[in-house]
């Protein structure tokens, strides 16, 4: 089911998310549902449970279908309390949200990660992202930690842009 993206300046959107404990039907709607919203979000490549009022640690990220995923794509990603586990190196890049849909900022995010996880069936994972991949990652994982990209913003005078009006 499609569900409603919660907008900033939603409280829930600031909150630490609890583990997901359970690999059971109610992940399996959780999962459902963020799949379908994001689908329905033009240009979406990342999705966190929180953002849909879900308040447990899962996320789902594909930019295989995205212009800047270049030949680093995993494909579609199911996260289950991901956690980084090494970065390195820098990337400065203009990040979106769909939680705040009216602007854009320059974000400084580790261009290579390793994260480990749980996929859906609940079996440990690791995983090594780099590029717009690994920033989207990042990003999702924020969401779950209660930080959104303007909480990563060096100058919100400066890095942040009101996004342009599609027609």
């Amino acid at each position: 089911m499609i569900r409603p993206i919660l907008l900033v300046p939603d409280p829930r959107l600031k909150q630490r998310c609890e583990e997901q404990k359970y690999f059971d039907t109610r992940l399996g709607a959780i999962l459902d549902d963020l799949e379908a919203t994001r689908l329905a979000s033009p240009g979406c490549v990342g999705i966190a449970s929180p953002q849909i009022g879900e308040m447990t640690r899962v996320a789902i990220v594909d930019t295989s279908n995205h212009k800047k995923h270049g030949a680093q794509s995993q494909g579609r990603l199911v996260l289950i309390n991901p956690v980084i586990v090494e970065q390195h190196g820098e990337s400065i890049g203009r990040e979106g949200c769909l939680s705040l849909p009216d602007f854009t900022a320059s974000v400084r995010r580790a261009a290579q990660i390793e994260i480990a996880y749980s996929d859906e069936q609940g079996a440990s994972r690791t995983l090594v992202s780099t590029d717009f991949e690994a920033i989207v990652i990042q990003h999702e994982i924020d969401h779950l930690d209660g930080v959104l990209f303007l909480d990563r913003v060096a100058n919100l005078q400066t890095d942040v842009f009101p996004r342009k009006v599609r027609k």
